[in-house]
């Protein structure tokens, strides 16, 4: 195999040769999913992280508008999405905590009918989402989980039980917060 530089690789995949985006990727993976580690401290995200990129490159043609060596192109593009992702991840814990100091505090100034009747709907909204969203959201909140330990168990990413915990929070919020109001 010859090893061509970065210009020369783009120059033939603006061209068409999907060949020379395979060399792109076999050159850069590992080495990206390395800095991604650095900042994510999670083995399997930082490389979900680094496949997502690359996959957006292809099917973005985000290569289209690039010039010269890439190197540092793909390297702050990951650092920036890492960084997007603690971030997110940290408004995520926030979110949880809140939710948490919310839902289970003892302490609740209701009366016990209705916190009871709280209670008792809250788990009618459970029981209404999707089967995947039941379980992550038992995993994660109710077992104390990891991330990863519950995405291996269910056997699904750890982007997908995040998008999973996501959505299912955002529906309890929706319905239940629509039951405080009745």
């Amino acid at each position: 195999m010859i090893l061509q530089t970065d210009s020369e690789l783009l120059k033939q995949l603006k061209s068409g040769n999907s060949k020379a985006y395979d060399q792109i990727f076999l050159k850069y993976y590992k080495v990206l999913c390395v800095n991604a580690y650095f900042f994510l401290k999670d083995y399997q995200a930082s490389k979900d992280l680094v496949q997502i990129f690359f996959l957006e490159i292809w099917e973005k043609k985000l290569y289209l508008n690039l010039e010269g060596e890439i190197k540092g192109y793909l390297y702050r593009s990951v650092q920036n999405r890492c960084l997007n992702s603690l971030r997110k991840e940290e408004s995520e814990q926030r979110k949880r905590i809140g939710f948490y100091e919310i839902y289970s505090n003892e302490d609740h100034t209701l009366d016990n009918n209705i916190t009871e009747s709280l209670y008792n709907r809250l788990a009618n909204a459970l029981q209404q989402l999707p089967k995947q969203r039941q379980v992550a959201l038992q995993m994660v909140y109710f077992e104390k989980k990891k991330y990863q330990e519950a995405a291996n168990v269910m056997g699904i990413s750890i982007n997908s039980l995040k998008t999973h915990l996501k959505i299912g929070i955002k529906n309890l919020r929706e319905q239940v917060g629509s039951f405080e109001n009745a």
